[in-house]
C-alpha cells in the first residue's frame, strides 16, 4: 500500500463571495476535516499546508476575465511543486481544499511528469469557458475547461504546458443532467455519466467500467477530483451550489473506493465543502467517513 500524504490547500480564490464584504468559507475545509481526525483515521503522513494569497478581487467587474487570476496562477505553481514531489516519490497525495481551482495544482503537476487522466466526481463539470459563456470569472466553476486548454492563457498555458489534460483522458461522473453542458462534453468525447445513469447501472459497476478505460497504457495514471456538491443537499447542504438530485453516501462511497484503490490512481483532492454552512460539523463527519471508507483496503 502506498503512503498517503495529506496536504492542505485552503484556497478560496476561485469562488465568488457569498455576500458583499465576505469571502467563501471553503478555505476552512481542511481544518474541519482535520478536526474529524482524518489524518489519523487514514493512517496518513503529514504533507503540510500551502497558504494561499489574500482573497481580493479589487475592482474586478464582469468582462475582466477570471478574477484573482494572478494569485491563482502563483498558487497553482506552488501547489504543483508540492504534488509533483509526492507523485514522483510514489506517495499518494490527498489534497484538502479549498475551492475547485486547487485542481489546477494537480493538473499542472501531472502534466510536468507526463500524460495523465482525470476522474472528476462533481455535481457539475466546471466547464464554463469563453466559448460557451459570457460570465467568465470564477475559476472554481471553470477549472476543467482551464485544465483542458480553454480560457485565458495566463491560466491555461502555465509553463507552456497547455493543455494539462487531453479531452479523451477525462471522465466526468455525478453531474446533474444539464442538457447543454452534457451535449458539449459528449461532442468533445469527454466521457460523462449523470447521477441517474450511475444509479441505474450501479455505482460500483459503473466505476469498474470507467476504471478499465482509465487504466489503459496510453496514460501513466490518473487523478481523482472530488467535489462535495456531488452529494445531494439532503446530506450535504454545506456547499456553495446545493443543487438537488445528487448522489447519496452509499452511492458515492463505492464509486470513490473503486477509483482510489486502483494502482494507477496517483492522488485525490477534495473541494467546496464550506464549514461556515455546517455549524454542527455533521457534513465534515460525513466526508471524513466517506474518505476513510474509500481508503480502507481489504
Amino acid at each position: 500500500m502506498r503512503r498517503l500524504v495529506v496536504i492542505d490547500a485552503p484556497s478560496n480564490l476561485g469562488l465568488r463571495p457569498p455576500a458583499e464584504g465576505t469571502v467563501p468559507g471553503c478555505y476552512k475545509l481542511a481544518g474541519a476535516l482535520r478536526e474529524q481526525r482524518l489524518v489519523q483515521r487514514l493512517g496518513a503522513h503529514e504533507g503540510g499546508v500551502l497558504v494561499p494569497p489574500r482573497y481580493d478581487r479589487g475592482d474586478w467587474t464582469m468582462g475582466d476575465g477570471v478574477f484573482n487570476a494572478q494569485a491563482i496562477a502563483a498558487y497553482t505553481r506552488k501547489l504543483a511543486d508540492r504534488i509533483e514531489h509526492h507523485v514522483r516519490a510514489r506517495d499518494f497525495p490527498v489534497v484538502l481544499g479549498g475551492d475547485c481551482s486547487i485542481q489546477l495544482g494537480a493538473s499542472l503537476a501531472l502534466r510536468r511528469i507526463g500524460r495523465y487522466g482525470l476522474a472528476v466526481i462533481d455535481g457539475s463539470a466546471d466547464f464554463r469557458h469563453p466559448g460557451n459563456s459570457d460570465r467568465i470569472g470564477a475559476a472554481g466553476g471553470e477549472e476543467l475547461a482551464i485544465g483542458t486548454g480553454r480560457g485565458q492563457r495566463d491560466l491555461t498555458n502555465l509553463e507552456g504546458l497547455q493543455p494539462y489534460f487531453k479531452d479523451e483522458d477525462v471522465r466526468v461522473l455525478g453531474i446533474r443532467d444539464y442538457d447543454e453542458e452534457r451535449a458539449e462534453l459528449t461532442e468533445l468525447k469527454i466521457m460523462n455519466a449523470t447521477v441517474e445513469e450511475i444509479r441505474a447501472r450501479g455505482a460500483e459497476e459503473l466505476a469498474g467500467a470507467v476504471l478499465q478505460t482509465l487504466e489503459g497504457p496510453v496514460t501513466e495514471g490518473f487523478w481523482v477530483h472530488l467535489d462535495a456538491d456531488v452529494l445531494d443537499p439532503s446530506v450535504m447542504p454545506a456547499v456553495d451550489s446545493p443543487d438537488p438530485g445528487g448522489l447519496l453516501p452509499h452511492e458515492l462511497a463505492p464509486l470513490l473506493k473503486t477509483l482510489v484503490q486502483s494502482e494507477r490512481c496517483v492522488g485525490l483532492n477534495l473541494t467546496i465543502y464550506d464549514p461556515d454552512l455546517d455549524p454542527d460539523g455533521s457534513c465534515a463527519a460525513l466526508l471524513a467517513d466517506i474518505l476513510q471508507t474509500a481508503f480502507t483496503f481489504h
